[in-house]
């Protein structure tokens, strides 16, 4: 077989998503984020709404996500990127519109934004990055944060009577009206990377079907912030984060 029969489509088993850019990515060994990006992109390919696809990306780890998809983008300020997805959608209503966020940013500071667009019911979409820290500024506690787990800011472990409880977030929104769709995914095996790219899409078409506000959470590793390995990590967050956050649709109207 000589390359020109290998390249042909019908031979092709994979190939790069034509949304994902040429950049480096900048996220360390065994993030999740780069995982998250690229079933993103390919998600929005498959779907052929590369052309009416918007982003929000604020501050956090994944500040930089605008240089690695191949849409339109709009950087928000801390926790506001619900706000902001609202008033594209609102002004574009034939716009595919997300925000991309993570546990600092949308269950901290954004946690007004957060629950007041989806008791709303804006018509977007809101993918949740859940790694239970503080990955870009030093590794602090996170609202997500694991009782006993050691932070840079809880060295001992984090606990109830000092810290508060973790938060659940998708629990909460699925308890919401305005929310169509919530789910909580994976992206450490590669059966999970598959059904976490079936919910993006599911939950891309539902919010542009107006059904309400779509939320899928993706429960992520931190090798950096963790101090483990990225199979570590893999390991540590299906030992310790899945039961706690366990894997599933919560919300389906």
């Amino acid at each position: 077989m000589n390359i020109e029969e290998i390249v042909k489509p019908e031979n092709l088993a994979y190939a790069k998503s034509k949304t994902l850019t040429d950049a480096p990515m900048h996220y360390c060994p065994g993030c999740s984020h780069g995982t998250v990006h690229k079933i993103l992109a390919e998600a929005i390919e498959e779907l052929g709404i590369q052309d009416k696809a918007v982003g929000i990306a604020p501050v956090g780890c994944a500040v930089m996500l605008y240089s690695y998809l191949d849409i339109d983008w709009v950087e928000a300020a801390h926790g506001r990127a619900p706000a902001v997805a609202t008033g594209i959608k609102r002004t574009n209503p034939h716009l595919h519109v997300f925000a991309y966020q993570g546990d600092g940013d949308l269950a901290a500071i954004g946690t007004a934004e957060i629950i007041h667009a989806c008791n709303r019911g804006e018509n977007i979409t809101v993918i949740f990055i859940n790694n239970a820290i503080y990955g870009m500024t030093g590794g602090q506690m996170a609202p997500t944060t694991l009782l006993g787990m050691k932070t840079a800011t809880t060295p001992q472990g984090r606990q109830a009577n000092l810290n508060g409880y973790p938060f659940k977030v998708s629990e909460l929104m699925a308890q919401l009206p305005g929310v169509s769709y919530v789910t909580r995914q994976a992206v450490h095996t590669p059966g999970a990377v598959r059904q976490a790219k079936r919910a993006l899409k599911k939950a891309v078409e539902k919010a542009y079907a107006q059904k309400g506000t779509s939320f899928v959470e993706v429960v992520a590793t931190c090798s950096s912030g963790w101090k483990l390995s990225p199979t570590e990590a893999n390991r540590w967050m299906a030992e310790n984060m899945l039961p706690f956050y366990p894997l599933g649709d919560l919300k389906d109207n």
